[in-house]
Order: structure tokens, then C-alpha cells, then sequence
């Protein structure tokens, strides 16, 4: 492991927690020894860049399993949250929310303690801190019901959060001087805002990438040399089950993540966590909450001419992804065609052949509909349903689905054993009243005779038909 991800992750054990962390000391080395050290700045960068991977590892599969997006098709990682069921004593939500925390409370140590020390500390340096502690914030805010800022603090609510990422975002903002970096961190900006449904801040933002950074793509890389691997292209591409298995009318986007090389540790790919598609995203939708069709249909027609289309997709042995697991029916053959409900109109392209060589996958972003869709969408509710669809697609295998979807994981039990702040309603996942429940997110037919997939429930359909409800595209109220 390289020296400086080691020193970050044993030191300092005491402000690592807002989730009642443990404590952890390394006896031969303590604050005093790392504290004005030299590039004590940058080696605490790198561990936080480590931190941001490790909590990605768990929020983007944890996330992925409760949506509607994949199904966990195999014993290996969590059995109930497919379900969903969320319960505040299952220790995968324990470990996810205290990698949460460790990410914020090594933001604020960095810098309030370790910045001010390094003579080489730069403002850019500065900046990186805020934008990692910031997007921890904004991680919590999107996927858990509530989350203390402060280790022991109150349960503070998700705008809470996103209002505290906007002022870690703005003050990155305001320490940056390279062009590139100062995008990213606009549109973390513009995704807190939409967050926090604050329409005119969140166009505004996301404005500014569509007209100069419109192919933006920041990622969290990994190194399973070191010890840091995707899970999630394990669980999608790596393991020999493939373990989750993609609803069926997404199977042309999976796997996302993939390796070539014969030794899958050296071929891990990144996540992308801020790109440039969710700024038109954004746009379409904040057009749609102002009653504006027409630029809604112009900016997601855009995003597939100029940014989707232009996203590298790459070639894969689809004999390694074969779904194999405890449901044995997943289609594997490119005519097999796919209807989104029992009263939609089958649609083919969506499944590819997986049997016959390499199959072609986008490593970025991708999507089913195109701009004959877009210009065939007459109504607010028919565009808006093509926008949720595009944000399902343009983000499958990234964690985004399950906030999109209403669900949010509940303040864990451990928490409320070490903080008289936590209430017994904390501790109660958020499951919107219209989330099918026993595993119909992912539950589907297939008629192999007819060579047809029927999905049980079509979530964008009615997400749109719970539009007004609250954490339902928020740019709409």
C-alpha cells in the first residue's frame, strides 16, 4: 500500500466520526509527528481521495441494489435491500454512513488543522479539501433520511447537508484559479442546488457547464494494486455470477465497468461523479418546472447530439457477463424485444447477445432514446418521463437511481446507541408509499417463445405520475 494512503487512514481516529466511529491510534506516529510535516497537505489529500473511493465502493452498490436498476442475483453482498427493506440495525447501512462521515470529518480536519501547518499548502490544495468534504455532505444528503454534521449533533435533515456542500463547493470555488477545476466545481454546485430544489441557483450553475464544459467528466479513480478495487465492476463484470444482474430494459448499458487485461487488479476503472450530462439534465428540468417545453426539448436533444454520441464505448467479451445466479431467465439474445409495463409497446435494441463474442458498452454514458422520442414527446408529462428515463440510463452504475426514486436509508441503530440526538423515527428508512415492495422493482416475465420481456412495473411512469411529490424531481416545485 503506497505509505502516504497508509499514514492517512491510521492517524487521527478521533475526528474520523459523525457515525460513532472507533477510535484507532498508531503508536509510532501521532498528530504532533504529521502535523506541519512536510506535503502534509497533499498526503492528506491522497487519503481523502482514498476515503472517496472507499465510500463509493458501498454507497454506489448499496444504492444500485435498491433501485430498480439491478437485482442482486447471487449470495454475495446484501440479500434484503432488493426488497426494499431498510432497516436501521443492518450493519451494511452502518458501514456506509461511517464512510460518509470519515470523508466530512477528514475534510474538516484538513482544513482547519493540517492545512494551516504545511508551509506548502496552496489554495488549490484548499480547494480539493472543500470539494471532497462538499460532496461528502452532498452524498449524505442525497441517499440517508439524516445524518449528524457533527460527531454526537443533531440529525440533520438532507437540505441541511446540501446547504453546507454549497458552502464547501463555494469556498473551493473561490480558492481555485484553474479553469477545469473551477467547472467541477460548478457543477457540484448545480446538482446541491437541485438537490435542495432551488431551481434558479441549479440553472444557473448548470448554465455555465452546457456552454463551456459540456463534456465535463470527473471521476473517482481506483487501484486494485493497492487494495482499492470497483466493486461495483466486480459485482457487475469481475466475479464469474456477475452477482447483479440489470433489469432487462437496461441491459444494453452493462456492464459500465469492465477489465481487458489478464490480471483484472491492474484494469480497475474509475466512477464518474460529477459529468457533464446532468447540467443539461438539470436545464430540461428546470425548463419543465418554468413551463418552457420547448428549451426542455432542445437541451435533451442536445445532450444525446453533442455529449452522449460522443462518449467513448468500448468492446467486451459478453461471455463473461452470462447473468448467471439464482434467477436463471434473464434474456441473452439480441432479438429478444422489451416492454417497460404489460401496457407499453415492446421495443428491441435493449438486450444484447451475449452469447455470440464481444458486445459493445458505453464506459461513460448511454441511452435508449433519441431525439425522434424527444421530438415525438408533445406533453410536459411525456418529456418528463424521457428525462427521467435518460437520468436512469446516463447514470446506471453510479449510485444516482435510489435518490431519484424517493428512498432514502434510514440514521443507523449503531448512531442511536452512541447519540441521545437520534430518534426512534430517525432510524425509519424513507420508502415512498408507491415503491413496489417484495423485489417488484426488479421482477419481470419472459416469454421465450414470443421472445419478449415485459417489466412488472415501469418506475419512470410512475414517477411521473408522483411528480409532485416530495423528492421527486424537485426542480418541478
Amino acid at each position: 500500500m503506497n505509505f502516504k494512503f497508509f499514514t492517512i487512514t491510521i492517524l487521527l481516529g478521533t475526528f474520523l466520526s459523525s457515525c460513532s466511529l472507533v477510535d484507532v491510534e498508531n503508536p509510532n506516529l501521532g498528530n504532533e509527528s504529521f502535523i506541519g510535516s512536510p506535503q502534509s497537505s497533499q498526503a492528506w489529500i491522497a487519503g481523502m481521495n482514498r476515503q472517496l473511493a472507499l465510500m463509493m465502493n458501498m454507497t454506489v452498490v448499496y444504492a444500485e441494489i435498491v433501485s430498480d436498476n439491478y437485482y442482486n442475483n447471487s449470495s454475495l453482498s446484501n440479500q434484503v435491500f432488493d426488497l426494499p427493506s431498510l432497516l436501521a440495525s443492518d450493519l451494511d447501512i452502518d458501514n456506509m454512513e461511517r464512510s460518509i462521515a470519515r470523508l466530512t470529518q477528514m475534510a474538516e480536519y484538513g482544513i482547519s488543522e493540517v492545512a494551516p501547518a504545511d508551509a506548502q499548502t496552496t489554495n488549490s490544495m484548499k480547494a480539493t479539501m472543500y470539494f471532497l468534504g462538499g460532496y461528502g455532505y452532498l452524498i449524505g444528503g442525497e441517499l440517508c433520511k439524516g445524518l449528524p454534521i457533527s460527531p454526537g449533533g443533531l440529525v440533520s435533515a438532507p437540505s441541511d447537508r446540501f446547504i453546507k456542500a454549497i458552502q464547501y463547493f463555494n469556498n473551493a470555488l473561490s480558492l481555485e484559479t484553474d479553469a477545469a477545476k473551477k467547472n467541477v466545481y460548478t457543477l457540484a454546485l448545480a446538482r446541491a442546488y437541485y438537490d435542495l430544489g432551488d431551481r434558479a441557483n441549479a440553472l444557473l450553475n448548470a448554465n455555465v457547464i452546457v456552454s463551456t464544459a459540456p463534456t465535463l467528466l470527473n471521476s473517482v479513480v481506483y487501484d486494485g494494486l493497492n487494495g482499492v478495487s470497483n466493486t461495483m465492476q466486480t459485482y457487475t463484470f469481475t466475479n464469474s455470477t456477475n452477482v447483479f444482474a440489470p433489469l432487462p430494459r437496461l441491459d444494453f448499458l452493462d456492464p459500465k465497468f469492465f477489465h481487458t487485461a489478464s490480471n483484472s487488479a491492474t484494469d480497475q476503472k474509475p466512477i464518474a461523479i460529477l459529468k457533464g450530462e446532468e447540467a443539461f439534465l438539470i436545464a430540461a428540468e428546470a425548463a419543465l418546472g418554468n413551463g418552457d417545453l420547448n428549451t426542455a426539448r432542445t437541451m435533451l436533444k442536445t445532450l444525446i447530439t453533442n455529449v452522449i454520441n460522443n462518449r467513448p464505448r468500448a468492446s467486451v467479451d459478453g461471455k463473461l457477463a452470462l447473468r448467471a445466479g439464482t434467477r436463471s431467465d434473464y434474456p441473452l439474445l439480441a432479438t429478444v424485444k422489451v416492454k417497460a409495463d404489460a401496457v407499453s409497446t415492446e421495443k428491441s435494441g435493449l438486450v444484447l447477445d451475449r452469447k455470440a463474442g464481444n458486445i459493445s458498452v458505453y464506459t461513460v454514458s448511454g441511452t435508449s432514446v433519441t431525439t425522434t422520442d424527444i421530438d415525438a414527446a408533445a406533453s410536459a408529462d411525456a418529456l418528463l418521463y424521457l428525462l427521467a428515463q435518460m437520468r436512469q440510463e446516463i447514470f446506471i452504475s453510479e449510485g444516482r437511481r435510489m435518490t431519484d426514486l424517493g428512498i432514502r436509508f434510514p440514521v443507523s441503530i449503531i448512531e442511536q446507541q452512541n447519540n441521545s440526538n437520534v430518534s426512534n423515527s430517525d432510524t425509519q428508512a424513507t420508502i415512498p408509499s408507491f415503491i413496489p415492495l417484495n423485489r417488484g422493482m426488479d421482477d419481470f416475465t419472459y416469454d421465450k417463445t414470443a421472445g419478449i420481456v415485459t417489466i412488472k412495473f415501469d418506475m419512470n411512469k410512475i414517477l411521473v405520475q408522483h411528480k409532485s411529490e416530495a423528492g421527486i424531481f424537485p426542480l418541478l416545485k
